[in-house]
């Protein structure tokens, strides 16, 4: 019996400890991950806080208000770089974990979209820090009074930085989503286009949720997501719906009866 086989018919207490063992290995590799790269911790913040110190005016420096902030803010830095790098790993295990209850066609749908949800939010992190942040950051600093000195402390910053690498992460599976509904059959195209001002407002809530509170910084991010929210709606209505293939209660029947 093959792996998929057994976990398919594991009771409740074996699937808990499946779950236990794959977040355990998420965490070691985390943790091994955080642990090579915590020697590069201040040049790993040096490089994620250029596009603010790139708008500085000429001698001004960032500062640190708390003085643990100076070690706390690249060591919390450097654990979320953990996290992005780990995450196919992460995604892989829980493909594992979720597989063997699966039909045969959703199995052939998940790994690209798994592989296309990771490429998407490695794309909304890179486009939010070469993109955003320098459009950002010199909306800030230039905005102003003249004689206003604009020094900005590592922690706020970095607490801007990770609320927006995660808003644009998350922001750019939309098509994936979209797709994926649309696939399974739990909403229609047709559905979904007539939503469409609801998710248009939707994008701006989230929007102001996620991200500084000023309409440019809304509007950075709420415009993209509507925009890959059409990209899904368009790949969404070139896919179609995925019928269930007919043996394919005969494959779970066969697996839960072996």
């Amino acid at each position: 019996m093959s792996e998929e086989d057994q976990q398919g018919n594991m009771p409740l207490i074996e699937h808990l400890i499946e779950l236990r063992d794959r977040i355990l290995r998420i965490l070691l590799i985390t943790l091994f991950i955080f642990l090579g790269l915590f020697y590069f911790a201040n040049d790993i913040y040096y490089w994620v806080s250029l596009p603010i110190r790139e708008q500085l005016p000429e001698g001004a420096t960032m500062i640190a208000t708390d003085i643990t902030a100076t070690f706390f803010a690249p060591f919390k830095l450097t654990l979320v770089v953990s996290i992005f790098i780990a995450m196919p790993f992460i995604l892989h295990q829980f493909w594992k974990f979720v597989s063997p209850g699966l039909y045969a066609h959703e199995k052939k749908l998940a790994i690209p979209v798994l592989l296309l949800s990771v490429i998407l939010f490695y794309s909304g992190i890179a486009f939010a820090h070469f993109v955003i942040f320098p459009l950002v950051m010199n909306f800030f600093t230039t905005i102003g009074p003249e004689f206003v000195s604009v020094t900005p402390d590592i922690s706020q910053y970095l607490s801007i930085a990770l609320k927006l690498f995660f808003a644009f992460g998350l922001a750019f599976e939309i098509p994936v989503i979209t797709m994926v509904l649309i696939w399974s059959g739990v909403a229609s195209v047709k559905s979904l286009s007539e939503k469409r001002p609801y998710i248009v407002v939707g994008c701006f809530i989230f929007g102001m949720l996620l991200t500084p509170p000023d309409p440019f910084s809304q509007s950075m991010l709420a415009i993209p997501m509507w925009m890959l929210f059409e990209i899904g709606l368009l790949f969404g209505r070139l896919g179609g719906k995925k019928e269930k293939e007919p043996n394919d209660d005969n494959e779970l029947q066969t697996n839960s009866d072996s």
